[in-house]
């Protein structure tokens, strides 16, 4: 979150070692915890503005696995980051890692279609392994008492296209 804060935009290899700083002392924090009961989500901020400043997932992804979780979590709906499943052709997962990959939007009123919930599953899960891979929402629906991002309704919604196209990716995946 804190890259599109900054003005004006760091160099990322500053801003890596800013990172890998935070993930040195998040890591200690963590030490005493199994890492399989850590779960880890990146975010860009929850926002309705354009995120041409988000920091793409492909300077970050290396750095992530580092981090002492066993579960990863990151936006993968919002328009400016579905292509950001790629990534993972060339950062390894280490093993008994999961991705939990946002494949519904939190940003948009607009309905998933539960077929293209599915295909967001299924992509990502033929590159890091079917058992690696967790359906989720981008973000939270967060918010406060004056401001309403989406609807209850469409929440609901979103959330039945997210539990709809995970079966349809079950049983692609794992035929059943």
């Amino acid at each position: 979150t804190g890259w599109d804060m900054i003005t004006p935009e760091p160099d990322l290899a500053d801003y890596k070692k800013f990172i890998m700083v935070r993930i040195e002392a998040l890591n200690h924090a963590l030490r005493d915890l199994p890492s399989e009961r850590v779960r880890h989500h990146t975010c860009y901020g929850i926002n309705m503005g354009p995120r041409t400043s988000d920091l793409e997932l492909k300077h970050l992804a290396d750095l992530i696995v580092t981090i002492r979780a066993g579960y990863y979590s990151f936006e993968m709906a919002n328009p400016r980051h579905e292509h950001e499943w790629r990534v993972w052709e060339s950062v390894k997962l280490p093993p008994g890692k999961v991705l939990i990959p946002g494949v519904i939007s939190h940003a948009t009123n607009i309905v998933e279609h539960p077929e293209l919930v599915a295909e967001r599953v299924v992509r990502l899960a033929r590159l890091v392994g079917r058992e690696n891979v967790i359906a989720s929402t981008d973000c939270g629906f967060a918010q406060g008492p004056f401001h309403r991002r989406v609807h209850p309704t469409i929440q609901w919604a979103k959330l039945k296209a997210l539990a709809e196209g995970a079966r349809i990716a079950t049983k692609a995946l794992w035929g059943r």
